[in-house]
């Protein structure tokens, strides 16, 4: 009997501490300033007629009712692809998009730019909602149009999306010899748009952007950089991730490297099974593109549709966190984020599903060894701090 009653006491002192654990990684997450730099929810929401407030559980990665269980700031990102005829006027329809939903939604966020609004929205519980243009396309070669993005609220811009433009070079084409058309890196006005922005106070993004375009933006920009949803080369080597050379140029300038948890930047195995998920599924595929579907969309809809093998080769959390301790280690925990591409990704490690999931980073880290401190950095004070640091 006294046996029984001891196993019984261990089993119940286990049952405590976990639980326990449990709560405190929920409570430090709730507790933290949590910022996500780049969602794809916007055109994700107006290719498919979805509205944000709307419960999208089960449609999406995100909603509004979603992100404010899980986040306090979200950088919504202003996209389109390089093909798209009137870029700027697209750029303008997707703000307008993210403008009618805070007014439909006063009490739960509201656009903020700069420091100030932002800690008007935290104190008063608000989703704190910012803009980032994907693609320097999207400004169409005119700094007046740069300006009149500034002005509706944009707070950083990425130099290039996979394609390149006039004036800069993307990592897409920088590595596709075949694809690009011009010299490497920033040209006379690239450079003008680099020093454009630093006055205004636009963060300048280098995600996206060819290595020799990362180079002349480094040593172009008087303010820090982001590199607003990327990851580290050296664990998976696809053109999107930052080398070790890069990362400690990003640690130096002052910059914060953003995680992506796309699972083909994430895991180097991950492209090989994808392939072969698409070799299997080619004649659907083809005829979802062939009827008029974007061809990421046409992916969506297919993983969604084959749900269990497509979640067989999915990398496991972990993963994510490898490339996260690897920039800790080279430039340490003032230097990277979360940038989750959620809505822009077809696939993300195992148990993060959706928004609701990213207390599990936080989890991950404390089971990592970080401390509370470091752990506030990495969700979203290192963000503030850049955001503070690029105001003119």
């Amino acid at each position: 009997m006294k046996l029984v009653t001891a196993a019984l006491c261990v089993f119940i002192s286990i049952f405590f501490v976990n639980h326990a654990n449990a709560q405190y990684y929920k409570k430090l997450h709730d507790k933290a300033i949590v910022a996500d730099t780049h969602n794809d929810i916007l055109s994700t929401a107006i290719e498919n007629n979805y509205s944000f407030d709307d419960d999208l559980k089960g449609k999406t990665y995100s909603d509004l009712q979603r992100m404010k269980q899980a986040l306090d700031v979200q950088v919504f990102s202003i996209w389109c692809d390089g093909q798209k005829q009137n870029p700027f006027a697209w750029a303008n329809r997707e703000i307008d998009t993210l403008n009618a939903w805070t007014n439909r939604n006063p009490d739960k966020m509201m656009i903020v730019t700069n420091p100030l609004e932002l800690s008007e929205a935290l104190k008063q519980h608000k989703l704190a909602a910012m803009m980032g243009v994907e693609g320097g396309h999207m400004m169409e070669n005119d700094l007046h149009k740069l300006d009149s993005l500034f002005n509706r609220g944009v707070r950083y811009m990425t130099l290039t999306w996979n394609n390149s433009t006039p004036w800069a070079t993307s990592a897409m084409e920088e590595t596709h010899d075949s694809l690009l058309h011009q010299p490497k890196g920033l040209n006379y006005f690239g450079k003008q748009v680099v020093k454009r922005m630093n006055e205004l106070g636009m963060m300048v993004d280098l995600s996206h952007v060819g290595e020799q375009t990362f180079w002349d933006a480094i040593n172009t920009t008087t303010k820090p950089v982001i590199v607003s949803h990327s990851c580290v080369y050296n664990l998976c080597p696809v053109f999107r991730n930052l080398k070790d050379d890069q990362i400690k140029a990003v640690g130096k300038n002052g910059g914060v490297i953003h995680l992506n948890f796309y699972s083909a930047f994430v895991d180097s195995n991950f492209e090989k099974h994808n392939e072969a998920f698409f070799a299997e599924h080619k004649t659907e595929f083809d005829s979802l593109t062939k009827s008029g579907k974007e061809e990421f969309f046409s992916q969506v809809f297919l993983y969604k549709k084959y749900k269990d093998e497509a979640n067989a080769f999915r990398p496991p959390l972990s993963v994510l966190i490898d490339h996260l301790d690897y920039i800790v280690k080279l430039i340490g925990t003032d230097h990277v984020g979360i940038g989750s591409d959620f809505d822009g990704i077809t696939s993300s490690p195992l148990g993060l599903d959706e928004v609701t999931d990213l207390p599990l980073i936080t989890k991950a880290l404390l089971e990592r060894g970080y401390s509370k401190k470091d752990i506030e950095k990495i969700l979203g004070g290192n963000f503030l701090r850049i955001f503070k640091a690029n105001m003119p």
